[in-house]
């Protein structure tokens, strides 16, 4: 057993009690992190405050029973970085999940655009088009629409089906007022 080998069975049961706990704690207080941080950006200081404070709280405790163990560090070590990494990849999610953005597309294409605006719309994309100027003189047309975040993929593949070279900007928008949006799915 080499590292274990002096511990009796309590010892042994204490460790991966606690190795748990730190694994499920991490978690917590990562993804929390997570979603704090969205909230702050989002201009919500006084939820994300709230969030952080709960976020702290739980990390300070964690942090305090690690600190008292003196053997098997290496055990509680681990169970500390896979919680914070699964902590990240859930809280990336439940940010997903909790909060659905709106995104500002722009979109270049130097194709007759008549056939892409159609299928756009019959998907319920709204699309604003106006042709522009480029340094070589071609004709190029520009697809303006304000999107939920969850429809990216989707106008992605549309795009390429009809342009696999088109110029393709994506922003999250911080505020929308008035406009057509069509679908909100």
């Amino acid at each position: 057993m080499g590292f274990l080998e002096n511990i009796n069975y309590g010892d042994e049961m204490n460790l991966i009690n606690m190795c748990i706990l730190v694994f499920l704690s991490r978690i917590v207080d990562v993804s929390l992190g997570t979603i704090r941080t969205t909230i702050v950006v989002k201009g919500r200081n006084i939820v994300g405050s709230a969030i952080g404070f709960i976020e702290v709280t739980v990390w300070f405790i964690v942090v305090e029973q690690v600190l008292g163990m003196t053997d098997n560090n290496i055990y509680i070590i681990l169970s500390y970085a896979l919680g914070f990494s699964a902590g990240t990849y859930i809280g990336g999610k439940l940010t997903k999940i909790l909060f659905k953005t709106k995104l500002g597309v722009q979109v270049i294409t130097s194709n007759n655009s008549t056939s892409m605006v159609k299928c756009l719309r019959d998907n319920e994309f709204a699309v604003s088009v106006i042709n522009v100027n480029n340094r070589f003189k071609s004709k190029k047309y520009m697809l303006f629409m304000e999107i939920d975040s969850n429809r990216l993929d989707l106008l992605r593949k549309i795009i390429k089906k009809y342009d696999s070279k088109a110029f393709m900007v994506v922003n999250e928008t911080m505020f929308v007022q008035n406009g057509y949006f069509g679908l909100n799915k």
